[in-house]
């Protein structure tokens, strides 16, 4: 039997994903533009997923978007998680086309469904992570 882990993981920040945590940390959503056939995609790849093409761009998005799915969690993948259950996993449609899967910000579960507005908040977690979630957009 193996050990399940005690910590829950971090987020680690590569050249392909760098410029992503970084706008993330300054409270921004960056997505990448592929500036050959103007395809938005996330997550963050060295290559447009559409074409090919290595010319990319990040920028802003708008941090909304609507909710394609979700589902509540209520017990713990791991004792990491044992004080967060409940907890909503939600998987976003952004405004600017890319889904993302997330997590909402407090337990207000009876108000979810799909097709729901959700804007972005960025939660820092301490030990300098920060980390792309959603409130719902009332």
């Amino acid at each position: 039997m193996t050990e399940q882990a005690l910590e829950k993981p971090r987020p680690i920040a590569d050249g392909d994903s760098q410029a992503y945590w970084d706008g993330i940390k300054n409270g921004q959503l960056l997505l990448q533009h592929c500036s050959d056939c103007g395809h938005v995609q996330y997550y963050q790849q060295r290559r447009c997923r559409q074409c090919q093409s290595d010319a990319l761009v990040h920028k802003p998005a708008s941090g909304k978007g609507l909710i394609h799915s979700y589902s509540v969690v209520h017990r713990a993948p791991g004792p990491a998680f044992k004080d967060d259950v409940p907890y909503a996993v939600l998987l976003v449609t952004l405004d600017e086309g890319p889904r993302m899967i997330s997590s909402l910000v407090g337990k207000n579960f009876d108000a979810l469904d799909f097709d729901k507005a959700v804007k972005l908040q960025i939660v820092h977690t301490g030990d300098d992570v920060y980390l792309p979630c959603f409130v719902l957009d009332t």
